[in-house]
């Protein structure tokens, strides 16, 4: 059996409805921002916390589980430069003593969601894996010391581990049933739909003089069962030994300006987007876009949608 800790969140409820179609699944999660109703109905649910010895427990110890997918993390940049209490005790302290638990009953293989606000402000125009991890604000540092805290256990107690490092997740599955459903929502693509659904009354767009060609942000937007795939491609390398210690970035390779995302949401969608010209925000960086070769010459994985059909995804749910 695979523990899905976070399954019921946004990715890890996407991650879920694939893996399912290949393993036994168990998730875990205290419904802070998940949603049950998300997680496939094939898969075991458990609602419980990340940091309670107790509850990782009664699981390790019911269930045979071969490897833990950890998505359970706190992820709001704004909130953890206001709160870092509350993030550095989630995203670090809490995933301890996961693996704590996990030495234990002597499971080895761990798949951490990372992000690439482990890089900071980066010097290079497309990022690779070995770029400079600079992180500026809680958040990015809170993934950083688990990444470094799992290479340290990698050497000391042999725990085999694969850390993602996400760009910008978006999009919905392709059923309709499930997609991105945050309160409050702060992801450019749902605010933008949000706003043509006639749910907000406009779209700020932070910054009109960046260094870029039209002055905006440019993101890599990559869609959620993209990035789903991407884990089941790491948990295989796993589970048959290719891989022991390994860390890759996930996105598209291609940069999209906040004015194109939302130039693309209005194609897709066919309607106007009421959009405010506002200042710069401290800490976004011009420019964020990934490298995925690594990923795609040993995993042989790389993203097969691009923004259009991302858009096309999460409108589709949204109107649902």
């Amino acid at each position: 059996m695979i523990l899905v800790v976070g399954g019921a969140g946004y990715i890890g409820s996407h991650l879920v409805k694939e893996l399912v179609e290949k393993e036994e699944v168990v998730v875990l999660d205290n419904l802070a921002t998940g949603h049950e109703e998300a997680v496939d109905s094939r898969a075991v649910f458990v609602k419980g916390d990340l940091g309670n010895v107790e509850d990782l427990e009664s699981i390790f110890s019911k269930y045979p589980i071969k490897a833990v997918m950890h998505f359970a993390a706190f992820s709001l940049v704004g909130e953890s430069v206001q709160d870092p209490y509350k993030y550095y005790e989630n995203n670090v302290a809490n995933t301890l003593t996961l693996l704590n638990v996990m030495l234990k009953h002597n499971v080895k293989n761990f798949i951490f969601s990372s992000t690439a606000a482990t890089y900071g402000i980066p010097k290079e125009e497309i990022i690779v894996e070995k770029s400079e991890t600079s992180p500026i604000n809680p958040y990015g540092r809170s993934k950083l010391m688990v990444e470094q805290i799992l290479a340290d256990f990698h050497a000391a107690y042999g725990l085999n581990y694969v850390v993602l490092r996400y760009f910008n997740a978006a999009g919905a599955h392709v059923s309709g049933e499930i997609g991105e459903n945050h309160d409050p929502e702060t992801h450019l693509i749902p605010i933008i739909l949000q706003q043509l659904l006639g749910e907000r009354e406009s779209i700020s767009v932070f910054g009109t003089d960046y260094p870029t060609e039209d002055g905006t942000c440019i993101r890599d937007y990559i869609h959620v069962t993209d990035l789903a795939n991407a884990h089941i491609a790491a948990l295989d390398a796993l589970l048959n030994g290719t891989k022991k210690a390994e860390t890759y970035n996930l996105g598209n390779g291609v940069g999209y300006s906040v004015k194109q995302v939302i130039e693309m949401c209005e194609k897709v969608t066919g309607e106007k987007a009421n959009v405010i010209l506002g200042d710069r925000r401290a800490g976004d960086p011009a420019r964020l876009v990934a490298s995925s070769d690594k990923i795609f010459s040993e995993l042989g994985w790389k993203a097969e949608r691009g923004l259009e059909t991302i858009i096309e995804s999460a409108w589709k749910w949204h109107n649902k």
